[in-house]
């Protein structure tokens, strides 16, 4: 008997140094011993082989119940952990929709203390829904603070993928990205700061044939993008179906916000940019260059217009440019007004 230990000793020993699993190891095992029985049941007494393994089959019946019994409980200890577990940490099921687990509540408690957000505030956050255009300079900054503010979802459009000349700007991405589509680069961040929002990637241009229904889907629209068939697109889109567009825009030093919402009475983009300007006299920022963090300054100015909006907190830039110039660290706001004869926004 003291052979066939010393042999499922080995076994046991020697498998784990091969890196063998255990489940198969426990197989060796159970074949060994079954053997063993089989040696018992099948040769007379007295006979050899059967003395060598014990000689009776009572020890190896006592063997097998303590070996049962010790598994038993072990799985019955396993189980009992398993459903301890489930219990301490609830499901995303178990958090009925609006409300908030223990660990958002601790997260979101800085904005739950301001008077002009609270709780209700942070729970319009939670269920609201904003579309984002654009990953880039403006995007990037937006989309963090969206995200670490709370926002239930959030969906970004980009077709392009992240260059190693973006980084100097573009904080959401690293450069492990670079080659990598910006909308899944901007999800990977986004969820890795906040898990509990819901981030919709769209890996395509915005254009005529999806723009009404990817709009549809969301109550806030932000603008981040840098040439200016993409705006009018996005401003004709928002003014048709009455939802607030936060549009910024950079150039060098200086970057430029507002919030063109003509179903609360403010103009709408193509109200002050009824025309693009000609090619050459609004330069791209690969061409007249940008100051590297300037899109997070302009860019979290979005964020922070979109809470407002989503929170019914303070006063929006409704009808209002905010106007940042930062080679001489200056601040002005124009006034802006709707154009009677707006090809967009006139009839409304």
């Amino acid at each position: 008997m003291l052979a066939v230990l010393l042999l499922a000793a080995v076994i046991w020993i020697a498998g784990h140094f091969l890196k063998v699993d255990r489940r198969k190891r426990g197989v060796l095992l159970a074949l060994l011993f079954g053997m063993v029985l089989l040696t018992h049941v099948v040769l007379p007494d007295g006979h050899a082989l059967r003395e060598a393994t014990g000689g009776s089959l009572a020890a190896w019946a006592l063997l097998a119940l303590a070996v049962a019994l010790v598994l038993a409980y072990r799985y019955g200890l396993g189980h009992l952990k398993e459903r301890a577990d489930a219990r301490a940490a609830p499901t995303a099921e178990e958090t009925p929709a609006g409300t908030f687990s223990a660990t958002e509540l601790e997260r979101y408690a800085r904005h739950i203390v301001l008077r002009e957000l609270g709780g209700p505030g942070q729970k319009k956050l939670k269920q609201a829904r904003v579309l984002v255009i654009g990953a880039g300079g403006l995007g990037a900054p937006a989309l963090l603070y969206l995200g670490a503010a709370g926002v239930g979802t959030i969906g970004i459009v980009d077709d392009d993928t992240v260059e190693n000349a973006n980084l100097q700007r573009q904080v959401i991405h690293r450069d492990g990205d670079i080659g990598m589509p910006k909308v899944f680069s901007a999800e990977q961040a986004i969820l890795a700061q906040n898990p509990h929002v819901t981030v919709r990637p769209y890996r395509r241009r915005l254009d005529e044939a999806v723009a009404a229904d990817l709009f549809a889907d969301y109550d806030l629209i932000l603008d981040g993008t840098d040439n200016f068939a993409t705006r009018y697109l996005a401003n004709r889109t928002a003014v048709a179906q009455g939802k607030p567009l936060i549009s910024g825009a950079l150039s060098q030093w200086e970057g430029q916000i507002s919030v063109f919402d003509p179903a609360n009475g403010a103009p709408c983009y193509q109200c002050i940019f009824p025309e693009a300007p000609a090619p050459g006299l609004a330069p791209s920022c690969a061409e007249a260059g940008v100051l590297g963090p300037l899109p997070g300054v302009v860019g979290a100015m979005m964020a922070v217009e979109a809470v407002k909006l989503i929170a019914g907190a303070g006063a929006p830039l409704r009808g209002e440019m905010l106007i940042y110039d930062a080679l001489w660290s200056e601040t002005r706001k124009i006034g802006l007004k709707r154009r009677a004869d707006c090809p967009v926004c006139g009839g409304h």
